[in-house]
């Protein structure tokens, strides 16, 4: 019995022919697969704008939303993929993918904890959060407007113009204080009279202006008052509360307190209540040389002559 010897050549020639010749079996099959995976990705887009046409743009929470829809649209196309493999006769495949993915997922994250942490803090903000989307909130001292969120990042409208960007890890760990959780916000500030003015009759001044105001809360659950709030050394401090309604937090902060400031300081001019400035005393010691100063012409036309 004689054993032909093949050349190295003729067993890559016959190597290849034989892999040419299996390829052209499953030819069909991996053309079937890929247009699975094509016609999953264009199911996936179609199904996504689908949903942001006809129920994102209504949604009261546009981050759920966002979030519900590339959830469904990253879902569908691992589907179609699972399927190609499996029509091409990868089965071993797919589950190897499997199993890479979810070991590479965890040395992935050890390898990027906080781009981990934020991703998983923000799948949290899009179920359980503090604020929404146009909430005015405070982080830390950043204080602004909620204009977006990611599951990276939250970014924050200041309103000095700024752009902020939080890492989700940081809104999800420290304190969040949301000026516009229930739609009312009290306002204060305070006016400083003179120890010789009648304190009531200040703070029924005040009051009526308040009572007046229509932008002004005023209901069983939220009270506007003043009250005596400090004896400094020139003034009797009074303070004024008053409730606002946050849907434009500028406006109802920052505007209509400026307003109410306004017209409280002419009501109580108006009535001759002084509104004395802060007292300063000078104190001269022991060799302390004389401290020069000049009367106004206005306060030496008031002294009496002698």
């Amino acid at each position: 019995m004689l054993t032909l010897i093949q050349s190295p050549v003729e067993t890559i020639q016959i190597s290849v022919e034989s892999y040419y010749e299996e390829f052209l079996k499953v030819l069909p099959r991996i053309a079937l697969a890929i247009l699975v995976i094509i016609l999953g990705i264009l199911l996936a887009q179609l199904l996504t704008n689908f949903y942001k046409r006809r129920f994102q743009q209504k949604s009261e929470d546009p981050l759920m939303s966002r979030f519900l829809a590339q959830a469904v649209k990253i879902i569908l196309i691992i589907i179609a993929i699972m399927i190609a493999l499996q029509i091409a006769g990868l089965d071993g495949i797919a589950t190897g993918l499997l199993t890479a993915v979810g070991g590479g997922a965890i040395i992935l994250g050890f390898a990027f904890q906080d781009i981990g942490k934020n991703f998983l803090a923000g799948i949290i903000l899009a179920f359980n959060r503090p604020f929404n989307i146009n909430d005015t909130i405070k982080i830390d001292d950043i204080f602004g407007k909620v204009k977006e969120l990611s599951f990276r990042y939250s970014h924050i409208k200041t309103f000095d113009g700024r752009d902020i960007y939080i890492p989700n890890s940081d809104v999800l760990t420290k304190p969040v204080a949301n000026y516009t959780a229930d739609g009312f916000y009290r306002v204060d500030f305070l006016v400083g009279i003179g120890y010789e003015d009648d304190i009531e009759a200040a703070k029924k001044v005040i009051q009526e202006i308040l009572d007046a105001n229509k932008e002004i809360v005023r209901d069983e659950l939220h009270e506007n008052f003043v009250i005596e709030d400090q004896l400094t050394a020139s003034t009797v401090n009074l303070k004024v509360f008053f409730w606002v309604d946050t849907v434009d937090y500028r406006r109802a902060s920052l505007v209509l307190r400026g307003l109410i400031i306004k017209e409280v300081k002419e009501a109580l001019s108006a009535k001759d209540f002084n509104l004395p400035s802060d007292v300063i005393e000078l104190k001269l010691y022991k060799n302390t040389p004389e401290i020069p100063f000049k009367i106004s012409g206005n306060i030496e036309k008031e002294l009496p002559k002698k």
